[in-house]
């Protein structure tokens, strides 16, 4: 994750996240809804704070669950080209 997006700040919102992850906003929300990214939510309208930290473990889980798919055969690492372009790996 880039420092110069967030300088000394502590959480990140559900924007900056799906910005970093190149998804869009439902995904991010799918994943704190499911656990899969650690997050909370404050005040009266429940807005969504991820720690950095626990985005970046976030990231560091997913790519060990990758690597471990790749390793079982589960996924063929040369078809990911494949999954980018909007098909099932």
């Amino acid at each position: 994750m880039s420092s110069e997006k967030t300088p000394n700040h502590r959480f990140l919102t559900i924007e900056q996240v799906a910005e970093e992850l190149n998804v869009g906003l439902p995904q991010v929300r799918s994943l704190l809804k499911s656990g899969e990214l650690r997050g909370f939510q404050l005040g009266g309208r429940h807005l969504w704070r991820i720690g950095v930290r626990d985005f970046e473990k976030y990231i560091i889980d997913a790519y060990e669950q990758t690597a471990m798919r790749i390793a079982s055969g589960e996924v063929d690492a040369k078809s990911s080209a494949a999954g980018e372009a909007g098909h099932e790996l």
